[in-house]
């Protein structure tokens, strides 16, 4: 069994969830038709990583631990895609896709990080 744990003590999770307010702020200024399509994909997937990282951290065992910050490593690499899709078709600037792009991987990183310090 593991120990207690707390989400908001992870760097990797307050990254996270930066990153995701800022996809809301991003993808607000999106196309109004767009509401449903991308920007509800990448707002849900971004989330999602801070949100599983926090709920692994409920769980008693290393493994379960583990298993969420690989779905939280998933919907890194899905809105990772998200945002490529943004900057094809002109939904953001060549300049907010590098940041975006260099945040994510580094989130992506520090997640790999953890699963392999708790495996």
């Amino acid at each position: 069994m593991g120990t207690a744990r707390n989400f908001r003590e992870y760097p990797v999770w307050k990254d996270s969830v930066s990153f995701s307010t800022k996809i809301y702020e991003i993808t607000s200024g999106m196309p109004l038709d767009e509401r449903r399509g991308l920007c509800s994909q990448m707002q849900r997937a971004a989330v999602s990583i801070a949100s599983n990282i926090a709920e692994g951290c409920s769980r008693s065992s290393s493994n379960d631990f583990a298993r969420f910050l690989e779905i939280a490593l998933g919907s890194a690499y899905e809105i990772e895609t998200q945002i490529i899709i943004a900057l094809n078709v002109n939904y953001i600037t060549n300049e907010l896709y590098e940041e975006l792009n260099t945040n994510i991987q580094s989130i992506e990183k520090q997640i790999s990080a953890l699963i392999g310090t708790i495996k």
